[in-house]
């Protein structure tokens, strides 16, 4: 019980800072997923730096994701031009040449795994500045629709599971995920879906639907390879900064395949 209601104040805490960000201005959404995504990809270069002849620089790392959602926050913004862009693809090479000055037993490590939180982790992130202006025109209720199915799914996935959860999903990387948390919580996102189609008119209920089935599908799809990474380096949590939930990997895994499918989704819809 204690453990249970730790982890509903610190839930609900969390999601009262990320929504209430985005409904504030733009700014305070720059500012609170600035940090997110930073320390997120601390958390990853964290895990994977356990691992032998993996050294990747975390502070190099986040200053990059940084760079990548500043510069996709102004541009998705239209406060500046595709130019900006340039800012952040020369500090990619300015870290990848900076590895041969390093003297590290395995650069060719190094540069993959940088790589690879910069795609897997910032690039997600960057890309919720585009579904916030997903015709240049702020549309908070968009991402935060987007942001109340994967959690309500997560949720009802878990309740679910717990309470009459029997055939496993996926036991070699999720012991805990069955099949019947999978369709629970499908079923409370579609539910999701129809009551968005109610109060966000512009999209219609069929593409709200749709947009309930990708959540879930790649959502899914998010958390397992988190929990396969933390399965490969033989840890339960990314981190502990929210009490009862682990670090804020953990709480946005579902979202780093999310985001980049409704950005694809939401940009064939609105053109």
């Amino acid at each position: 019980m204690n453990n249970f209601l730790q982890r509903t104040l610190s839930g609900l805490s969390f999601v009262v800072i990320v929504v209430g960000s985005i409904l504030i201005s733009p700014y305070t959404f720059a500012f609170v997923f600035v940090i997110i995504t930073a320390w997120t990809v601390h958390e990853f270069h964290k895990l994977t730096n356990v691992q032998s002849q993996i050294e990747v620089s975390p502070i190099l790392a986040v200053t990059g994701s940084v760079i990548l959602f500043l510069t996709s926050f102004f541009f998705a913004s239209g406060l500046l031009r595709y130019f900006i862009y340039f800012v952040y693809a020369l500090y990619v090479v300015m870290i990848l040449i900076l590895e041969l000055y390093r003297k590290k037993e395995n650069p060719l490590h190094n540069w993959a795994y940088f790589l690879l939180g910069q795609v897997c982790i910032a690039l997600p992130f960057s890309l919720l500045n585009y579904i916030l202006y997903i015709d240049k025109t702020y549309h908070p209720w968009l991402l935060i629709a987007m942001f109340a199915t994967i959690w309500l799914y997560d949720t009802g996935a878990y309740l679910v599971g717990m309470a009459i959860g029997k055939h496993k999903m996926f036991e070699r990387i999720s012991p805990k995920k069955t099949w019947e948390g999978f369709a629970g919580g499908a079923l409370v996102a579609i539910l999701v879906g129809y009551v968005c189609s109610i109060f966000i008119t512009d999209i219609s209920l069929v593409s709200w639907l749709f947009f309930a089935v990708i959540v879930v599908v790649f959502g899914t799809f998010g958390d397992l390879m988190e929990s396969l990474m933390k399965r490969t380096v033989h840890v339960k949590d990314s981190g502990n900064v929210i009490p009862g939930h682990g670090g804020l990997l953990d709480r946005f895994d579902s979202m780093l395949m999310v985001a980049p499918a409704i950005f694809i989704y939401l940009n064939f819809l609105f053109r």
